[in-house]
């Protein structure tokens, strides 16, 4: 039974990922409100960005705060 389910899955993984991606974000404006919703996924993308800067260089974050903060305030 789960091996079918996991066949059906692989399968279908596109359409199913992107059903429940829709799920979520259906259910989050009903629930939040449209910009709560935006803001929420605006938090997400950058959140998912600067992930993405740091596993490519790891002093990313370092230098980040460097240009936003002055220097030594995060040590």
């Amino acid at each position: 039974m789960l091996r079918r389910l996991y066949k059906f899955y692989r399968m279908h993984f596109y359409p199913i990922n992107g059903a429940l991606i829709g799920l979520l974000i259906g259910l989050s404006v009903h629930f939040l409100g449209i910009f709560a919703t935006i803001f929420l996924a605006l938090c997400i993308f950058a959140g998912y960005w600067v992930g993405k800067q740091v596993q490519k260089d790891r002093s990313f974050l370092r230098n980040l705060l460097d240009k936003i903060l002055p220097p030594g305030s995060y040590r």
